[in-house]
């Protein structure tokens, strides 16, 4: 009996033992996992605010010339509502996964697109279906003069041409409608 008893003890101890360190295995596991999340999210934000360094904020500067239907931008046309002042890139692949919610948000709001760094617009935006409001910027100047580092990068302006939000990178076209509409209400 006392032998049965130490078996059954043994077998307990050895029980607790190897749940201890499925324990300990799983809640270091989990404290790693949550480290690396924090760790991916802080890189995210790091990115993120080097590329908005600089950007510029508060009225927004008011852009001329021809866009590439040989129209000439009218900037006071744009007043009264909310819009989108986009940067992009031709051979950006980014800008590529965006260039249909661009183009989509174009048919319900103000959109005017700057090519920057890119040669050969009309020709892409042809081959693409594009038909939104485009200034060619081969030079990055008027990229420059927004602060903007990387495309795409897009500016909410409101009614009264002011910057309300900025984002760099890939955008939903939903969260750009959401902001569109926030400033229409």
């Amino acid at each position: 009996m006392a032998l049965a008893a130490g078996v059954a003890t043994m077998r307990f101890s050895v029980f607790r033992k190897n749940l201890r360190a499925f324990r300990d295995r799983w809640y270091r596991g989990w404290k790693k996992w949550l480290i690396d999340i924090a760790l991916i999210v802080l890189v995210f934000i790091a990115v993120r605010a080097y590329q908005q360094q600089g950007v510029i904020s508060g009225q927004a500067i008011p852009v001329n010339g021809q866009l590439l239907d040989q129209t000439v931008i009218d900037w006071q046309a744009y007043r009264g509502k909310p819009m989108l002042l986009h940067f992009w890139a031709t051979w950006c692949p980014v800008c590529r996964l965006e260039e249909d919610s661009i183009q989509s948000i174009a048919t319900d709001y103000p959109v005017l697109s700057i090519a920057s760094w890119s040669d050969d617009t009309a020709e892409y935006m042809r081959q693409q279906s594009l038909d939104f409001p485009t200034l060619e910027d081969n030079n990055g100047s008027w990229a420059q003069r927004y602060g903007v580092k990387a495309v795409p990068t897009t500016f909410i302006l409101n009614a009264d041409g002011g910057i309300e939000f900025v984002e760099s990178g890939f955008s939903s076209e939903w969260g750009l409608r959401l902001r569109l509409w926030w400033l229409r209400i």
